[in-house]
C-alpha cells in the first residue's frame, strides 16, 4: 500500500485507515489502493470524517456506479442513490419504534447481503455515520470468506456447483406479511446467485448466503434450509463477529461480495439515529463470474 496505512480490526478481516481525508479529491493511486484494501480486508473503516452527501456520493462514484434504491425505485419509481438508517427525517424530527419506517427497517437485523435479491448485486455499501444513539445501534459483520475456509474439503466440493435462489419477499415478510407493497414486489423477483464467489482479483472464495437466500435451486424448500442455515450457523458463531459501535464521522465500506451484516437495534423513542448509505452496482451476474 503506496499511499494508506492499515490498521487491522479483526483475526478475519476488517481495517481502519487513519490520516486520509475521503471527502476530498483522491487521487488514482489512492483510489487503487483503497480498492486492494476491499478485496484483502473486506471491512475499511475511515474515522472522523467531514462528510455531506456530495463528499459521499462523489467518494462512492470514485469505486463505480452508484445502485438506486430499490425500495424508491420499486415503490415510486424514482431513482435515489441514497438511503437513510435511523429514525431522523428530513426536517429533523424523529419517529419512534412504533412508526412503521421504524418496523421495516428491522429487517436488517437479520444477516444479509445487501441487494443479493438483485441479479446484479452490490459490490460495496459505504456508510456515513452523522447521530448515532448512546445505548445500541451497532452493526456486526462476518466474512463468509473466513467460513468457507474453516469447510472441509468434502464440504467446500459438495457445494461449489450449486445456486441459490435469493427472493426480498421471502425475508422481508419476515418482518410482516405485508412489509413489501405488490408493486415493489413485482420489481424484485426472486434471482438465481452463485452459492460460491471467487474474489476477481484475489480468487479467494467464499460462500454466499444470508436472510435473502430462501432455498437451492432445483432442491425443495425443505431440503434446503438445513444447508442454508448450516452455513450461516458456521459463520455468524460469536467469536467470528465484528460488532461495530458507530462514532460520528465514521465512514465504512464493507464487501457485500463476502460479508454478511445486521444491525443489532436501538430505542428509537429514546435515541436519534441518523446514518446515510449508498452502493456501489456490482460487476455483473453472478451466473457470469
Amino acid at each position: 500500500m503506496a499511499t494508506i496505512n492499515i490498521e487491522p480490526l479483526h483475526s478475519d478481516f476488517g481495517a481502519r485507515i487513519n490520516g486520509l481525508d475521503v471527502s476530498a479529491p483522491l487521487s488514482d493511486e489512492t483510489v487503487e489502493d483503497i480498492r486492494i484494501a476491499i478485496d484483502d480486508y473486506s471491512f475499511v473503516l475511515f474515522p472522523g470524517q467531514a462528510m455531506d452527501d456530495e463528499a459521499h456520493l462523489a467518494f462512492t462514484q470514485y469505486l463505480g456506479a452508484p445502485e438506486a434504491n430499490h425500495v424508491k425505485l420499486g415503490q415510486e419509481g424514482i431513482v435515489e442513490y441514497f438511503g437513510t438508517i435511523g429514525n431522523v427525517q428530513p426536517d429533523g424530527s424523529t419517529i419512534g419504534n412504533d412508526h412503521q419506517r421504524t418496523i421495516f427497517q428491522t429487517g436488517n437485523n437479520m444477516w444479509h447481503s445487501d441487494s443479493s435479491f438483485r441479479d446484479v448485486p452490490t459490490f460495496v455499501s459505504i456508510m456515513c455515520a452523522y447521530e448515532v444513539p448512546d445505548e445500541g445501534g451497532r452493526t456486526e459483520f462476518v466474512s463468509e470468506r473466513a467460513a468457507y475456509g474453516r469447510l472441509s474439503k468434502e464440504e467446500q466440493t459438495k457445494i461449489g456447483p450449486l445456486v441459490a435462489i435469493h427472493d426480498y419477499v421471502f425475508s422481508r415478510s419476515k418482518v410482516s406479511p405485508d412489509a413489501v407493497t405488490p408493486l415493489h414486489a413485482k420489481s424484485l423477483p426472486p434471482v438465481k446467485q452463485k452459492l460460491i464467489r471467487a474474489n476477481p482479483r484475489t480468487g479467494a472464495k467464499n460462500y454466499y448466503i444470508g436472510s435473502h437466500a430462501k432455498q437451492i435451486a432445483g432442491w425443495s424448500l425443505e431440503d434446503s434450509r438445513p444447508l442454508l442455515d448450516g452455513l450461516l450457523e458456521q459463520a455468524t458463531r460469536p467469536e467470528c463477529v465484528y460488532s461495530h459501535a458507530w462514532q460520528p464521522g465514521d465512514v465504512v465500506i464493507w464487501d457485500n461480495r463476502c460479508l454478511l451484516h445486521r444491525g443489532s437495534g436501538y430505542n428509537a423513542d429514546k435515541y436519534r439515529r441518523y446514518m446515510r448509505q449508498t452502493r456501489v452496482q456490482g460487476a455483473g451476474p453472478t451466473l457470469s463470474e
